[in-house]
């Protein structure tokens, strides 16, 4: 069932006793890097073929900034130490003005299909550990970012433990980085199951329900809240099935199949534009492209990846 989802890899060994040796393992010849820019990660190829950029540490793309390159050890990675290396400084030459989310960003001196890209346009055609990496190395980068301030004195912070903590000079506070948990549950009654779309989402796209756990909140409680509170569909039984990483900013999608004991709908405006129970024959025909109404979840979504387990039959 991993394999179906995205970035869920655990091929990853994140080795947190070498952290301390860092700079040592950088400075081996065998020692690989991703690079980053502004929430982009570096990628070669085209379509379904692109893969996810381990480069030397000397490699001229890491000269785009001015040293030193603020680094993160992600671990070991196929016997070699794996960083993630942020150029968010670089200015491309063709500007950032009219910039979506969406566009790539070529790179000069790497390769002539090398760009900067959105994880969301990767995640799903790179293998486990690969976009395992691209995940953490967003997430951290990410996190640095909006955490560069002593929450506790207002200090500026420094990175410490090879980019796993933050540490105030000046009341010695230290900071780790967070995770959001998500849970996004497979609602069933009968031979359907419960989707929806949020207002703002392109024309034909529907998903599984979703939200965020709340302080001192089970998942299971979560999952019931959620569905009540965005579709007004009462829950019994939870049962939690698998979990992907969602770096946007870091996240940490956790599914759960939920046996629903009410039927009618009563939507949240202000969360879901639509919501409706589909039968497995309607939800069949989106995965084979031939609804007329919806298309499937996309491909390496967790969503996408526990419709199919429904579909054919392998929740037990």
């Amino acid at each position: 069932m991993q394999n179906w989802i995205g970035m869920a890899g655990g091929e990853l060994d994140r080795a947190a006793g070498l952290r301390r040796e860092a700079q040592a393992l950088a400075a081996d010849k065998t020692a690989r890097g991703l690079a980053f820019w502004r929430g982009r990660v570096l990628v070669s190829g085209e379509g379904r073929g692109r893969r996810v950029e381990r480069l030397p540490l000397d490699h001229p793309v890491f000269s785009l900034v001015s040293p030193p390159v603020n680094r993160v050890f992600l671990g070991r990675f196929r016997g070699v130490s794996l960083f993630a290396c942020d150029l968010s400084d670089w200015e491309p030459e063709q500007g950032t003005e009219d910039l979506t989310p969406w566009d790539d960003v070529a790179v000069p001196g790497v390769a002539l299909d090398a760009h900067f890209v959105d994880f969301r346009t990767v995640f799903s055609c790179v293998g486990p550990g690969e976009g395992e990496a691209m995940a953490t190395g967003r997430s951290l980068f990410e996190w640095h970012r909006l955490h560069q301030f002593c929450a506790q004195c207002g200090e500026k912070t420094v990175i410490g433990d090879a980019g796993w903590r933050r540490d105030c000079p000046s009341c010695a506070r230290q900071h780790f980085p967070r995770v959001d948990p998500v849970v996004i549950m497979l609602v069933l009654r009968g031979n359907s199951v419960l989707m929806g779309r949020s207002p703002g989402w392109p024309e034909g796209m529907i998903s599984l329900l979703a939200g965020f756990v709340e302080p001192g909140e089970t998942l299971e409680a979560a999952v019931r809240r959620e569905v009540f509170e965005e579709a007004g569909i009462r829950i019994g039984a939870v049962r939690l099935l698998t979990s992907q990483p969602w770096p946007d900013p870091s996240s940490l999608m956790i599914g759960a199949v939920a046996q629903a004991e009410s039927e009618e709908i009563v939507l949240d405006p202000k969360e879901l534009d639509h919501a409706e129970w589909l039968r497995r024959e309607e939800v069949l025909a989106m995965f084979a492209g031939q609804h007329p109404r919806f298309r499937k979840p996309r491909t390496g979504t967790i969503a996408g990846a526990m419709a199919r387990l429904w579909l054919a039959d392998w929740l037990e």
